[in-house]
């Protein structure tokens, strides 16, 4: 394909990107009682959550099971032109007293959950990599460019990413085994980059070293509210050429919401130390008229040789 081309495409699919599926991830810090109970921090959280189709939530430490039926009160509570969001939430993960719940709220008219289950992280000889197990999720829609995708996410512990960061290769396989998909996203707080992941370790990660998983944030960006770190832990990483062919170009970002809702750093922290990443797929509508685009060009440019 020529480089004008190349530009016409991206130059196309960018102009169709409001139409685009927007999906992210946010570890939310230690999101229980205390969190729930700060109206400005709740408030912020929400405004992030609307500005997504799908979203991941971590580090969700409520032993009663109120944090997303609040959410879905305040998501849906005043809801207009009927879009509403629902979720599904993993079972609490950790290896002591300590627990975390994985969740993912959606907007219904938009998307919906083909399958999910928790990964079982009992391989012989390498049982017990995860602190908190991945709780995979088959989602489909009928909007977008690709029609169903797999979404694995992970919360490491900061001690054992790398370790975790690439056995995420062998959730992979176990889906593959599974389910007949082929689009997948890895995302979450997979506290890769500054000291606990160092450079000379990449190598040790086959997420990393297998040129088939598509890494859309990359090492030098910085997730992290405080402005003392400059750390790329929160990551996505895709699988499976229709999904990569699908990204809306430059959609792959982190979300500012200190600057975007003009909070303080101490205001912003009340709220997480990481923040949100993101990308978006393309519409369906988009992808096909986009492809009718370049066809006709093509014919075009063929007509005056």
């Amino acid at each position: 394909m020529s480089q004008l081309l190349v530009s016409l495409m991206l130059l196309l699919l960018s102009t169709h990107s409001s139409l685009a599926l927007r999906i992210c991830s946010f570890n939310v810090r230690s999101f229980g009682e205390s969190k729930k109970a700060n109206c400005n921090a709740m408030d912020v959280i929400v405004k992030v959550i609307k500005r997504c189709d799908i979203i991941l939530l971590m580090e969700i430490k409520d032993s009663n099971n109120m944090i997303c039926p609040t959410l879905m009160e305040k998501l849906n509570g005043n809801s207009r032109r009927s879009v509403t969001y629902n979720y599904v939430i993993s079972s609490r993960l950790g290896r002591n007293t300590y627990k975390e719940q994985y969740a993912f709220l959606y907007k219904e008219k938009l998307v919906s959950v083909k399958k999910s289950y928790l990964y079982h992280d009992y391989q012989s000889g390498d049982a017990d990599v995860f602190s908190r197990e991945p709780f995979v999720v088959w989602f489909q829609s009928p909007y977008t460019a690709v029609k169903d995708f797999v979404i694995i996410p992970l919360h490491t512990t900061p001690e054992t990413s790398v370790k975790e960061i690439d056995e995420l290769v062998d959730v992979y396989l176990d889906v593959k085994r599974r389910w007949e998909a082929e689009n997948f996203i890895f995302m979450g707080d997979f506290n890769a980059g500054c000291s606990y992941v160092p450079k000379k370790a990449w190598k040790n990660i086959r997420l990393r070293t297998d040129p088939m998983f598509i890494w859309l944030i990359k090492d030098q960006e910085d997730t992290t509210v405080k402005k003392s770190t400059n750390c790329a832990y929160d990551r996505i990483v895709l699988r499976g050429q229709e999904i990569v062919s699908s990204v809306v170009p430059g959609s792959n970002s982190i979300f500012d919401f200190q600057k975007a809702y003009r909070l303080t750093e101490e205001k912003a922290l009340d709220v997480s130390d990481h923040f949100p990443v993101e990308f978006k797929l393309q519409s369906s509508r988009a992808f096909t008229n986009s492809k009718k685009s370049i066809s006709s060009k093509k014919k075009k440019k063929a007509s005056r040789t």
